[in-house]
């Protein structure tokens, strides 16, 4: 189980994501058979490509800030832990999806919009794991996030 010192540890891990999310779009891009939702996915991984610039600038001040401040950190090393392990971003083989006849533009609109339940969530706990100076910044990713989740929800809805 890897385990968290610092906080810029934890700004790596949500770059992490935003770059295996990015690779899902990018992929499924690359997948789409119509236009619309080639530029559909596109715009998504340029959005997850913007999250990775600004964690990499969040990492690069961060230092070697211990976290969390005031918590019993072996069971909060716990709960984060279970939280990335969870996450599907690092538990659904989308390479292996896309290359199955059955798998849907639908299906991989439905798989995004785990990763981005599963990443408000993580980015939620990041905020409190960060400087104040800093938790603009996450707070700034999670509504944008929250937002992703409302396009692709109303892309299956249309």
């Amino acid at each position: 189980m890897v385990t968290f010192f610092n906080a810029n540890e934890v700004v790596e891990l949500a770059m992490r994501i935003e770059q295996k999310g990015q690779a899902f779009y990018l992929l499924a891009a690359d997948e789409a058979k119509d236009p619309g939702a080639k530029e559909f996915f596109d715009y998504f991984a340029e959005e997850e490509s913007k999250h990775e610039v600004f964690f990499r600038g969040m990492r690069d001040r961060l230092g070697n800030i211990e976290i969390p401040p005031g918590s019993d950190y072996e069971e909060y090393t716990q709960y984060v832990m279970a939280l990335v392990d969870s996450h599907d971003v690092f538990n659904f083989d989308y390479t292996a999806a896309f290359k199955d006849e059955s798998f849907t533009f639908e299906d991989a609109v439905r798989a995004a919009m785990r990763f981005e339940k599963d990443t408000i969530l993580l980015f939620t706990e990041l905020k409190t794991m960060v400087p104040e100076a800093e938790r603009e910044i996450v707070e700034a990713c999670i509504d944008e996030e929250r937002g992703h989740l409302r396009m692709l929800a109303e892309k299956i809805r249309s």
